[in-house]
Parts: C-alpha cells; sequence; structure tokens
C-alpha cells in the first residue's frame, strides 16, 4: 500500500464523520497509536479484494473507493446499510429529538416567565386593593360626618366616590382572582408535571443508549481487527459474535426508545403550546373585562360628579319655575281637564317609563327605562306625581307614555 493514501483516509474520515456530532470521536480513536497496526492491515486488505477492472490511469477513484470502504466496514461492521452514521432515519430521529426538546425547554422557560410576571403583578394589585379600600372608607368617613355648615354638596360626592372606589377595587380583586386562578396556577401544574419530566427522561434514556451503541461500534471493530490479526480462534470469533449481537441489540433499543421519546417530546409540545396560548387569552380577557367594568363606574361616578356641582352652582329657583316640580300641597297643580279624559275612574292611570330620569331632591321619584308607574296628578308645567315600586315622588310628565293594558306581572312591580 502506497504511504501517501493515509492523509487521504483522515480527509476521507473527517468528512463522513460530519453526519454525526460524536461520530469525529470513532475514527480518532481508530487513527490513535495502538489501534493503527489493525487499521493499517485492514485497510491493505480491503484494498487488496477491490476489483481490478478500473484502468491504470483511475488509481484516485479506487482509493477513494476503498477508502470509503474500509470506514464503513469499521464503523457498521460489514459495511451494510443499518450503519449508525449513515442511517438516516435514526440521524433525523436524533436531530428532531434535538429540536424537540430545545422547543419544549424554551417553553417552559416561557411559562415560567408568564408565572413570575403575573405573581409580581398580584402582589403588586393586592397593595393597590389595600391602598384603594382605604381611601374609600376615609371618603365614606367624611361623607357620613357631614361637617360642612354652608352645604352638603362636597359629603354627596365623597358618599359617591367612596362606593364607586369600592366598586373599582372589587373588580381588580376579582381579576387578580383570575390571573391565579385561571393561569399562574395552570402554568406552574405544568411546568412541575409529570408528562413533561417523563418524556424528557425518556429523551435523556435515549441519548445514554445511543452513545452506548456508538462505543460498542468501536468495540465490534475491534473484535473484527483481533479476527483478522490472527489465525483462526474460536475466542476471538466468540467474543466477535456476542459484540454483535449486543451492538444489535443496543441499534433495536435505540431505535424503540427514539420513537417512545419523540412522540412523548411531541405530544408535551403541543400540549405547551395549547395551555400556554389559552392562559395567555384567559390573562386578556380578564384584564380587558376589568377596565371594560371600571370605565363604566367612572363615566356613572363622573356624571353624579358634575350633577352635584351644577346643583350647587344653579341659583334656586322660584315655585313657579318650570324646571322644578310644584309643591305638593298647592291645589291648583292638580290635573287639568285636559288630563281627565285619560284617566280611570279614580283619577289614576298607568304609565310606563320611556326615558329614565334621576331623581334630584327628596320629593322627586327616580325612573328607570321600561318601569310602570301609578300617575296621580299631572301639572299643566309638565310635571307629575305618582308612585313606583314603593316610593312616591314628582318627575317629568313627558317621561312617561300612558298603558292601557299591562301584564299582571308588570302591575305587581309598580307596588
Amino acid at each position: 500500500m502506497e504511504p501517501n493514501i493515509w492523509p487521504q483516509i483522515v480527509r476521507n474520515s473527517n468528512q463522513i464523520s460530519k453526519t454525526s456530532k460524536r461520530k469525529p470521536n470513532v475514527f480518532r480513536q481508530f487513527l490513535k497509536p495502538e489501534s493503527f497496526k489493525a487499521f493499517s492491515e485492514q485497510t491493505a486488505l480491503i484494498i487488496v479484494d477491490t476489483p481490478k477492472s478500473e484502468p491504470p490511469g483511475a488509481s484516485p477513484a479506487v482509493n477513494s473507493l476503498s477508502i470509503h470502504a474500509v470506514l464503513k466496514h469499521f464503523v457498521g461492521g460489514n459495511g451494510g446499510s443499518d450503519d449508525i452514521g449513515s442511517d438516516e432515519t435514526e440521524l433525523q430521529q436524533h436531530q428532531r429529538l434535538e429540536k424537540l426538546y430545545v422547543s419544549t425547554r424554551a417553553a417552559k422557560h416561557f411559562q415560567r416567565d408568564i408565572v413570575r410576571g403575573m405573581e409580581g403583578y398580584i402582589v403588586t394589585g393586592n397593595k393597590q386593593v389595600e391602598i384603594g379600600t382605604k381611601l374609600s372608607e376615609d371618603s365614606r368617613k367624611y361623607g357620613c360626618e357631614n361637617t360642612c355648615t354652608s352645604g352638603n354638596t362636597l359629603s354627596k360626592v365623597a358618599l359617591s366616590y367612596s362606593k364607586a372606589r369600592a366598586q373599582i377595587e372589587k373588580e381588580r380583586d376579582n381579576m387578580l382572582k383570575l390571573f391565579r386562578t385561571q393561569v399562574t396556577e395552570p402554568l406552574r401544574a405544568m411546568i412541575v408535571g409529570s408528562p413533561l419530566e417523563d418524556a424528557r427522561h425518556l429523551a435523556q434514556k435515549y441519548d445514554r443508549v445511543r452513545q452506548e451503541t456508538e462505543s460498542q461500534v468501536i468495540d465490534v471493530a475491534r473484535c473484527q481487527a483481533r479476527v483478522r490479526e490472527t489465525n483462526v480462534n474460536p475466542e476471538n470469533i466468540s467474543k466477535l459474535e456476542a459484540s454483535e449481537m449486543k451492538l444489535h441489540e443496543l441499534k433495536s433499543n435505540m431505535a424503540t426508545l427514539g420513537k417512545e421519546a419523540a412522540s412523548a417530546m411531541a405530544a408535551v409540545e403541543g400540549q405547551q403550546q395549547r395551555l400556554t396560548l389559552q392562559r395567555l387569552i384567559a390573562m386578556v380577557e380578564a384584564e380587558r373585562t376589568y377596565h371594560q367594568r371600571v370605565l363604566e363606574i367612572l363615566n356613572q361616578l363622573e356624571a353624579e360628579m358634575l350633577s352635584e356641582r351644577q346643583n350647587s352652582e344653579t341659583p334656586h329657583m322660584g315655585a313657579a319655575d318650570s324646571t322644578k316640580p310644584p309643591p305638593c300641597n298647592v291645589s291648583e297643580y292638580f290635573v287639568s281637564q285636559t288630563f281627565d279624559r285619560s284617566t280611570d275612574g279614580t283619577g289614576y292611570f298607568l304609565g310606563e317609563v320611556i326615558h329614565a330620569y334621576q331623581a334630584e331632591s327628596d320629593v322627586e321619584l327616580t325612573l328607570a327605562l321600561g318601569d310602570y308607574v301609578v300617575v296621580r296628578k299631572v301639572t299643566n308645567s309638565g310635571w307629575a306625581e305618582g308612585e313606583c315600586k314603593g316610593k312616591a315622588g314628582w318627575f317629568p310628565f313627558q317621561f312617561v307614555e300612558r298603558r292601557e293594558r299591562v301584564l299582571a306581572s308588570k302591575v305587581a312591580e309598580v307596588f
């Protein structure tokens, strides 16, 4: 054998070893001094056995084919198609497991980041609830004491603010509870759950068997070298057969474990993706609901506060002012002849509220859209006096419409 073929063998072995991250270790093992003699004799044997059908000028091609045959022979036993380095199925399985491992690890870290972030948000939110509740209590206390001697506008506003603030903090507390039960607890359970750990253990077991298989490939190559170095030796042949049988079992176990690990890791990956997405959606929905409710509360509070301020700044009107209800003890405000024809024998009739009305004083009646009112009096100034849900008072007459027929259930609600 020509001496200059060894650099080519080394280069070729390094090229083939790129198909596996661990394969370079295998070839370096063969090129160590203690294995050099067996390797060279085996190489010479195979090159000698190579067919001489090529023309004299084609020696590089012959050398390349011979080198490839040597390397395949060493790592695969007999250069069969089940060689661990050239087995594309096993290589794809290994690469897929690596990608699944990276994917599940990244998803686990993302879930942990969400849990940590939400736990911090919950702690801060609980502190805000505590502060807001204290502010609500202080506002209620001032409103109830009503120490102002020139009016009670601020006291009323303080009571309204106290009520609204308490509602806001209740909504905030509900949102934080949803964060805890719908987001952090499910994600934390999956982070430490058994499916992920079981799948990772399978992947690690597969990796150990794969490393053991590669070591066994080296052992088979050594046994083959010993058999070829010596004459017929039953002991060496028995060791070779046992080593090859063990290699076959390891390859079979590796293939089975690879499929199981890939299936388990893929299932965990899908579960991670689905559950994390669901928890994020639940988190956003809870926060959106909270802000919607807070906006409604603040809009209502603002309207009440502006109304109180307007009432306090507007000069008091006389009794003849049409914007105020007439006194209840003035007889000239009884229903006029125009309305006599629309009342029954007692002078009362039922009216349905078509526009909501908020009472501005103790003598006025608050009406909600759809309520039914027993109308007792109607004045020429456009005000009416009646009863709704057990309360009596004045209200704008144009806010109700007469109804001839009313369901019995609606009549019961009036009283």
